[in-house]
């Protein structure tokens, strides 16, 4: 075990209530517990605004950690434990002096970013409320380590793997990656009791057959036969516990990742060397403020599972409400146009039908001088009838037309199209398609009025390249 990360926290220190650069409000309020409804009051008056987390690149990173630093004054203690095959920092942060060490790491895939804006938002939080009894009782009974970002090049393409091409998560056994090599020097080092780890999971994940996969956990096996060790109890406990708070807040949409054992991969392994892992795979969510509410839950998931360690909770859960989640499937699309009369714009006639559409996070590169982009790009995933899948946004387009919008049309216009057999488009309405998609209404024969358009992307924000601000 690793003593010497065991720092005591000067009670003096504790007093202060920082609000750096972020919302202060937060310090007004006491902590009465790290319950459901006190960590979400918490998180909606001080959260910090980081962008979207695709936009979040290392130097902002790095700048968010400096400031946590300055912010804990004392609080935070925090190393460079490898540098990525590109040559920037990984960087390990750890807080508090109890006994029981917790190992929480972020981003092993680049493009899998909204867990490092909550652990920066749990890192702020607990510096303004360090004096208050629950964050206390966190720092005096728990050890907590981060590592908000082990791919920093993967992060900085919005890429899953690394600069390597590697899957630095299925890369536990030959430790080619130095990300892999760093996180795996840190885990023996530390020895820690438990590890979380923490991703994103394709958005077209499903619990059950209707309902979005938002969060999804697994308790990692060490072996192939699933054995219940006293560590993989004590991670299905959590798992209940973070389930019991996600039911809270997201009911239904909480799922079970698939627990077969994977011999390759970081979390498996790190049960089988003797730290338990927690994985939180944040899924899809609806709505335009989707990113803003998945780091909120990855907030709260975390809070309230570690207070429950500090307090002794956890040992009551109940580990069956792990087991008894529903397994996700890959059942979800995030938008489905229902039962259109569809124009595939190839001269082909119209027929009836729906349209379903996946999506994916993406970054827009600037010219110089110019913002980084975030954006949900959609892509005509399938075409027929999708009634056995379920949608994030489902759209009625009974009675319409469905058809590659041209350019300059938007809601409102009428349009002339004499035959729909022969018309023909530059982007036609196909599976693989990434086009805008017009949803007419007939008005006269040959005349269409425009219902709607349903838009190829759709902005998640900007920030200015390359400031680190």
């Amino acid at each position: 075990m690793a003593r010497h990360f065991r720092l005591p926290v000067p009670a003096a220190l504790r007093l202060a209530l920082l609000a750096l650069g972020l919302a202060p409000s937060a310090a007004s309020a006491q902590v009465a517990d790290l319950g459901v409804p006190s960590v979400t009051k918490l998180w909606e008056a001080g959260h910090g605004d980081y962008g979207p987390p695709a936009l979040l690149d290392h130097a902002r990173l790095m700048a968010r950690l400096d400031m946590a630093v300055k912010e804990g004054a004392g609080l935070y203690q925090k190393e460079e434990i490898g540098q990525s095959v590109e040559g920037r920092s990984i960087e390990h942060l750890w807080f508090g002096s109890g006994p029981m060490h917790v190992l929480l790491w972020s981003q092993m895939h680049g493009d899998e970013g909204t867990a490092t804006s909550a652990l920066l938002d749990i890192l702020h939080l607990v510096a303004i409320h360090r004096a208050d009894a629950p964050v206390r009782r966190l720092l005096d009974k728990l050890t907590i380590h981060v590592v908000p970002m082990v791919n920093p090049d993967g992060a900085e393409r919005w890429q899953r793997r690394n600069a390597q091409g590697l899957d630095i998560n299925r890369d536990a056994l030959l430790l080619q990656s130095p990300e892999g090599r760093a996180l795996k020097a840190l885990r023996d080092r530390l020895q820690p009791a438990l590890g979380v780890n923490l991703h994103n999971e394709n958005w077209r994940t499903a619990a059950g057959k209707t309902m979005p996969a938002t969060i999804s956990l697994l308790a990692d096996a060490a072996d192939e036969a699933g054995t219940e060790t006293p560590g993989r109890l004590l991670a299905r406990r959590v798992c209940a516990v973070i389930r019991q708070s996600m039911e809270a807040l997201v009911p239904g949409q909480v799922a079970r990742y698939d627990d077969e054992f994977e011999v390759r991969a970081f979390g498996d392994n790190l049960t089988r060397w003797g730290t338990p892992v927690v994985l939180i795979e944040t899924g899809p969510y609806a709505g335009d403020n989707a990113d803003r509410e998945l780091v909120k839950l990855n907030v709260v998931a975390i809070l309230t599972s570690l207070d429950s360690i500090a307090t002794g909770a956890v040992n009551q859960a109940d580990p069956g409400l792990y087991a008894a989640l529903p397994v996700n499937k890959s059942n979800l699309y995030t938008v489905i146009i229902r039962n259109a009369s569809i124009v595939p714009g190839t001269g082909v006639a119209p027929f009836t039908g729906d349209i379903a559409l996946d999506s994916t996070r993406a970054v827009k590169e600037p010219d110089a001088g110019g913002e980084r982009q975030a954006v949900q790009a959609f892509r005509v995933a399938d075409l027929g009838d999708m009634r056995v899948f379920a949608t994030l946004e489902p759209v009625d387009a009974t009675g319409l037309f469905a058809v590659a919008s041209r350019g300059e049309w938007k809601a409102g216009d009428t349009v002339d199209i004499p035959d729909w057999g022969a018309f023909r488009s530059s982007r036609p309405l196909a599976v693989g398609a990434n086009t805008d998609i017009a949803l007419l209404r007939p008005a006269a024969p040959d005349r269409f009025t425009v219902v709607r358009i349903v838009p190829r992307e759709r902005s998640l924000g900007t920030v200015p390249h390359g400031t680190g601000k």
